[in-house]
C-alpha cells in the first residue's frame, strides 16, 4: 500500500465517521440541479508526505498525473488565469467569455513587488531566496489577496506555500482553506510534490517532507457512495516519480520532464458530480 493511500482511507474514514454535518447551515454551493451541495468536514486535517520515499499518488483511484502537473505549471511557471493557456477542462466553469478567471491564482503570483534586491514576483523570489539565502524562515507565498478577491471568480483554496531548507533538504508546507476530498485531495499533494521536486531542482537541493494543511476538509454529500467504493479497493504500491532530463530552470519543466514507473491504478468508471 501506497503511504498516499493509506492517508487518504484514514482521512476519508474519519471524516465520515467523525465529521460535523452542514445540513443545519445555508451553504454557498449548489448542484447542478440547483440542490444546495452539503458537507460532512473535518476541521485542521495535517498530513505529511516524506516524498524522499515515493511519490504520493493514489492507486485505489487513478489521478492524473500530466494533468495535476499541467496545471501546476499553469499557476506557477506561466502565472496564467486563462483557460486557453491551460490543456484540460477543470477550470471551465469559473472562466468568463474570454477564459479569465479573474485576479485569482497564476494572476496574483506573477504580480512584481519591490524588494532591496529589486523587483520579483512571488515566483522569482522564491527561486532567488532558495539560491541565494536558503536560510531563510521567510521563503514563502500566499495567493489570498483580500484587496482582490472581490476580482477572483473563485477564491483560492491552496493559497500558501511556505518554502525551509534543512541543509540540503528543501520542505515544504501547503496551506489549504478548503478541500473538497474526493475531487481535489491527492490531485493538489501531487500537483504541490512536484512543484517542490522542480523547485528543489531549481536551487540544487533535494526534496524533503511536503506538509499538507487543511482547515475544513470535507466530503459532499452526492459524493460518498463514490467514496465507499474508492475505500474497499485493494491498494497498490506507490510507483516511481522519473525526472526525464537534468533540467535545472524552472521555467523549462514542461509536462514531459516527469513520468511515472510501474503506476497501477483502480479505474473510477462513475463520472463525479461537482458542486459549484
Amino acid at each position: 500500500m501506497s503511504r498516499a493511500d493509506k492517508i487518504f482511507i484514514e482521512n476519508m474514514t474519519d471524516i465520515m465517521e467523525n465529521g460535523f454535518w452542514d445540513t443545519e447551515c445555508d451553504v454557498r454551493p449548489k448542484w447542478e440541479d440547483g440542490t444546495p451541495a452539503h458537507t460532512v468536514k473535518k476541521f485542521g486535517i495535517v498530513n505529511r508526505y516524506d516524498l524522499r520515499e515515493e511519490f504520493p499518488i493514489l492507486t485505489i483511484r487513478r489521478t492524473y498525473f500530466k494533468s495535476a502537473l499541467d496545471e501546476i505549471l499553469w499557476i506557477w511557471q506561466k502565472k496564467s488565469n486563462n483557460i486557453k493557456d491551460l490543456n484540460s477542462h477543470i477550470w471551465d466553469e469559473w472562466a468568463d467569455e474570454d477564459g479569465s478567471i479573474g485576479k485569482a491564482y497564476g494572476y496574483q503570483l506573477g504580480v512584481k513587488h519591490s524588494y532591496p534586491e529589486g523587483e520579483f514576483d512571488q515566483v522569482d523570489r522564491v527561486l532567488f531566496d532558495l539560491k541565494n539565502n536558503p536560510c531563510s524562515r521567510r521563503i514563502m507565498t500566499n495567493i489570498y489577496n483580500h484587496q482582490d478577491l472581490s476580482e477572483m471568480h473563485l477564491y483560492p483554496c491552496a493559497y500558501s506555500m511556505t518554502f525551509n531548507v534543512s541543509g540540503n533538504t528543501l520542505n515544504c508546507i501547503l496551506n489549504q482553506r478548503s478541500q473538497d476530498m474526493l475531487m481535489a485531495n491527492n490531485w493538489n499533494v501531487c500537483q504541490y510534490a512536484l512543484l517542490q521536486h522542480m523547485m528543489a531542482a531549481a536551487a540544487g537541493l533535494e526534496v524533503g517532507e511536503l506538509v499538507h494543511v487543511i482547515a475544513d476538509a470535507h466530503i459532499y454529500d452526492r459524493h460518498i457512495p463514490i467514496v465507499k467504493e474508492i475505500l474497499a479497493r485493494t491498494p497498490y504500491d506507490a510507483p516511481k516519480l522519473i525526472k526525464t532530463d537534468d533540467n535545472t530552470d524552472f521555467y523549462k519543466f514542461t509536462t514531459d520532464s516527469f513520468k511515472l514507473e510501474d503506476y497501477k491504478f483502480h479505474n473510477l468508471d462513475i463520472k463525479i458530480p461537482v458542486a459549484v
